[in-house]
């Protein structure tokens, strides 16, 4: 009987796409990060709303395919990987391999569910997933969240762009072969899945941007600033802000921070369905972070 145990996932697991070549379609793959992202940062908001999750690749390694993945949270605007988050990240983990692998293997039917003190153990045929009472616990919270599933059947159908996939699953690691495959027949669902969602959609996130252009009097126009890397325009919506400013609780100047909550308005691809980043707004400025100044030399 094949067995799995979903709290070996921990804060790291590989993707592994089962295909008769060490390749993968770009659309699929990428289809399938964003995706996998997207469920994540919703999951862990369900569980935690002061905490954000980042999916990150670490690597990527043939053999079939495979495609290591960990997670970043980031709370009170610093990325960290201390114990208190990792633990909230390998929960966040196991809710998703826990729901990926019910979600499937459930069309399957004959299933049956034993709910214990420490761990619920769920059996499907010559299948037996243990998953710890937290995460089943946690997953039960987080599958109430529609922007959770539908992002989770959009990772399925995104795996299935790819003609050559036959199976898919977690594995521990880059050297490892999954516990337990989920055939292609299982992943697949409705082909019109794609073609049914939005062409745009609005996607909140926490964040730290770094300022470039500040805008001084209140106004509809954009203010510039470096956000992964990228530079951005964005007007700041939350009317507290320039409030403050007026009153000169703080100074602005390049390169300070502002932690916001970040609106991130997307536009689907037809041809793919990954949704790609058109415009911002800032909805909210939490806290203002002064880069240091150069100190005057005593006269």
């Amino acid at each position: 009987m094949a067995e799995l145990r979903i709290s070996s996932f921990e804060n790291e697991f590989v993707l592994y796409f089962e295909t008769p070549e060490s390749r993968i379609n770009a659309y699929a793959l990428a289809s399938t990060l964003v995706s996998l992202a997207d469920a994540a940062k919703a999951a862990g908001r369900s569980l935690n709303s002061a905490v954000d999750i980042e999916i990150v690749v670490e690597a990527i390694q043939s053999g079939s395919f495979k495609a290591k993945i960990a997670a970043l949270a980031r709370e009170s605007g610093i990325f960290t990987k201390q114990q208190l988050i990792a633990g909230f990240t390998s929960i966040v983990f196991g809710v998703l391999g826990n729901y990926i692998y019910d979600h499937t293997l459930a069309k399957k039917g004959d299933v049956q569910v034993v709910v214990n003190t420490d761990e619920v153990i769920v059996t499907q045929g010559d299948t037996k997933i243990i998953v710890p009472r937290e995460i089943h616990d946690a997953t039960q919270v987080v599958a109430q969240n529609p922007v959770f599933t539908r992002a989770i059947d959009q990772m399925l159908a995104s795996i299935t762009l790819d003609d050559r996939v036959t199976a898919f699953g977690f594995a521990k690691d880059l050297n490892a072969a999954p516990d337990l495959l989920i055939p292609r027949e299982l992943l697949a669902i409705r082909d019109n899945f794609l073609e049914e969602q939005a062409k745009t959609r609005v996607v909140e996130e926490n964040c730290n941007l770094y300022i470039v252009k500040a805008i001084m009097e209140r106004s509809k126009r954009k203010w510039e600033f470096k956000w992964h890397g990228i530079t951005i325009s964005a007007p700041i919506k939350d009317p507290n802000f320039y409030d403050d400013f007026a009153k000169h609780n703080f100074t602005i100047a390049p390169g300070d921070e502002f932690q916001v909550r970040l609106a991130i308005h997307q536009k689907k691809d037809d041809i793919s369905g990954i949704y790609t980043n058109t415009s911002y707004e800032i909805l909210e400025v939490y806290r203002h972070i002064s880069r240091p100044r150069p100190q005057a030399l005593p006269m």
